[in-house]
């Protein structure tokens, strides 16, 4: 008996996939865990796994093509099995569209891409010796007994117009009436075709746009900044380092004081809601990771209990599986609380647009050597700027300072995330 195969929910907010891979082909044999397909969420790009035997009878979306959710997928079933009545039955509408779709389009676009080649060649390309000038530069020119040949157009395509006229002089009288070193040298005139390439926009990167509009046109932004004296963190920083088997970076330092800062000012370490507020008791941060086809966050859950190697050691796995499209949804679902840091491209100061439905989200950039005032003298500091993105429905301006001065505290003091 044939198995019909949906669009799988493959996270808590997907509401359509895409098909960015067949692994398995019509007539392939299916084993139970055998993966059919790469399917692209809200989120991710995750292999789906089977879960019946039998033989691909039928792929219900190509590959490129987008379904919603419990749309069919393809159907499994004995070999050469007739599965025309099953999928009648099951009366997906949206396999027709988007063939009809994918034709028209396919005949379409070559015709208006020829139509713009052809246009533009009859416009720069003139044949013969046809001349592009406007009917009151002829005339002018006429009066003047001007050639038009030796005129150079400075209109659109190299077209002689009224200002070309004007300006004209010919070699003879240029000769006379100016110095050699000042003869005007003609302009050799710039054609060329413009372009551009358009790429689709990938699933990933529609649902980016539509929640990072959401979060900054629906939540009152307003941001925060602060200087970070870093010398007691590159100096902690080395001697963790140096212990065997022991590896911290920056970014775990600002996730750990981040977590302990969240503990202090839960305020901050919450979620609107239209009647209510929810402040959260545990502290989930996200990191934010550039892949391919966007960002994610993987959610490093339970951070306030980690230590500083088990956080790296998190980030360090999160972030490489999500790289390589190997990350599940529910590692990227559940964060309080989010960091964003473009450090590490030189970046020094920049701000970012709240992950919701978290309060705040914090910008980290690089740290620079600069001149500072220290017990009186201009001595040379290693200082990291940080901003702050708050919800003004959850955050006041007072409590969103409380947490950054405490998060200071806790950067420039290392061994308080220690104790």
């Amino acid at each position: 008996m044939a198995e019909i195969i949906t669009m799988p929910r493959l996270s808590d907010t997907m509401e359509e996939g895409t098909v960015a891979t067949w692994l398995k082909q019509v007539g392939d044999k299916i084993e139970e865990g055998d993966m059919l397909a790469e399917i692209e969420t809200d989120k991710a790009t995750m292999e789906f796994e089977s879960f019946n035997e039998g033989y691909l009878l039928y792929i219900g979306v190509e590959e490129g093509g987008s379904a919603p959710v419990d749309t069919l997928l393809a159907i499994i079933g004995a070999k050469d099995e007739d599965v025309t009545a099953l999928i009648a039955d099951f009366k997906v509408s949206t396999d027709t569209s988007t063939e009809v779709s994918k034709e028209t389009k396919a005949e379409v676009v070559p015709e208006v891409k020829a139509a713009k080649q052809e246009a533009v060649v009859t416009a720069v390309t003139p044949s013969g010796d046809r001349i592009f000038i406007s009917p009151l530069a002829r005339k002018m020119a006429s009066e003047r007994n001007i050639n038009i040949n030796s005129v150079i157009g400075t209109g659109e395509n190299g077209r002689i117009v009224k200002r070309d006229i004007e300006n004209y002089q010919s070699s003879n009288t240029v000769a006379a009436s100016a110095p050699a070193e000042s003869v005007a040298v003609a302009r050799p005139l710039a054609i060329g075709e413009e372009s551009f390439e358009e790429v689709s926009n990938s699933k990933m990167r529609k649902i980016i746009a539509k929640r990072l509009g959401e979060s900054k046109f629906m939540a009152p932004h307003y941001y925060l900044m602060i200087d970070i004296n870093m010398d007691n963190a590159i100096t902690s920083r080395k001697a963790i380092n140096a212990l065997p088997d022991t590896k911290v970076s920056f970014n775990d330092m600002v996730v750990k004081a981040v977590a302990m800062a969240l503990k202090k000012h839960p305020k901050v370490n919450s979620q609107w809601a239209e009647d209510t507020i929810r402040i959260n008791h545990h502290v989930h941060v996200g990191v934010a990771v550039a892949v391919e086809d966007g960002l994610v966050v993987p959610v490093v859950k339970f951070t306030d209990q980690q230590s500083l190697t088990q956080i790296n050691a998190a980030v360090k796995d999160l972030a490489g599986r999500a790289r390589i499209k190997k990350i599940l949804p529910n590692e990227m679902e559940g964060s309080t609380f989010t960091v964003s840091n473009l450090g590490m491209f030189g970046i020094s100061e920049f701000t970012s647009i709240i992950n919701q439905p978290n309060s705040a989200i914090m910008s980290v950039g690089a740290i620079i050597q600069q001149p500072i005032v220290k017990d009186g003298e201009i001595v040379v500091g290693n200082m990291m700027k940080v901003s702050m993105a708050c919800d003004h429905r959850t955050v006041d301006g007072a409590t969103g300072a409380a947490f950054l001065k405490t998060f200071k505290e806790f950067m420039e003091n290392p061994v308080t995330m220690l104790a």
